[in-house]
């Protein structure tokens, strides 16, 4: 068994969510903040056998679409005394995913 953590930004977590339950597969969802925009992103949890780990990460890849925003900066904590005053353009979106082994699984 594998256990796939997935944060993704709010934007796409609710489409995610559709398609994993879609195909079946049981998600717990944890609120969670983004630590360099301070924006809201969402961190999916899905347990599911090995096997099926490829067809969890296919539907987030094609769910979480990466995108360009413009943002000021100015809520953000640079190091030093720099300040970027102008909008800068970032990109955002996508998922960060973490799978890990699970050595027992129970469901009491």
């Amino acid at each position: 068994m594998k256990l796939i953590i997935a944060i993704v930004q709010d934007e796409d977590v609710s489409r995610l969510m559709q398609n994993l339950t879609k195909n079946n597969f049981q998600i717990t969802k944890l609120a969670s903040t983004g630590g360099f925009l301070k924006s809201g992103n969402t961190t999916l949890i899905v347990g599911v056998e090995k096997e099926k780990v490829d067809q969890v990460l296919k539907i987030i890849e094609d769910t979480c679409k990466i995108r360009t925003v413009t943002t000021s900066l100015t809520s953000l904590t640079l190091t030093g005394d720099s300040f970027v005053p102008y909008p800068m353009e970032i990109t955002v979106g996508g998922a960060t995913v973490f799978t890990l082994d699970v050595d027992r699984y129970e469901k009491i």
